[in-house]
């Protein structure tokens, strides 16, 4: 029982085979570089926010107790009472204590602030933990300056 070949035999020649994977090399090139840089707008995303949290936590305690915290306080007076305590203290003001900013560097916190119009400045320095940059390197502050479109 011989089985018989058939001169019609399907199948993918080399180059159907070449074409569909040139077409899916294509489609990677679009979406690849949405995934790789998926992670980092996260961290932007998550600074901004946490910025923003920190800002009115800030704004509250500055409400109750008549000032800012010093810089020399910091951010932990939103989660603990700084020494000595202030008659109007009542935080903690945050839900959970202070943490790094989402590339593991520690917000900067200036008061009074150096920049007009603001009363503190709250400063992330992006994925690379320096002072300016670009894209995911740039800074993330609480403060509008010249040059920044953000």
């Amino acid at each position: 029982m011989l089985k018989k070949f058939r001169d019609d035999e399907s199948g993918l020649t080399l180059i159907e085979l070449t074409i569909v994977i040139v077409i899916l090399g294509i489609l990677a090139a679009f979406i690849a570089p949405r995934i790789i840089n998926a992670p980092q707008k996260a961290n932007v995303s998550k600074a901004k926010i946490e910025i923003s949290n920190l800002s009115t936590a800030l704004q509250l305690y500055a409400t109750e107790v008549g000032q800012f915290p010093t810089t020399e306080q910091g951010l932990n007076a939103l989660w603990r009472a700084p020494n000595p305590e202030p008659p109007n203290w009542s935080g903690p003001y945050l839900t959970q204590e202070i943490t790094n900013d989402p590339w593991g560097n520690p917000y900067v916190y200036v008061t009074p602030s150096n920049n007009y119009g603001y009363d503190f400045d709250l400063i992330s320095y992006g994925r690379d933990g320096k002072l300016g940059g670009t894209d995911f390197d740039a800074d993330i502050t609480n403060f509008i300056s010249e040059g920044t479109t953000d």
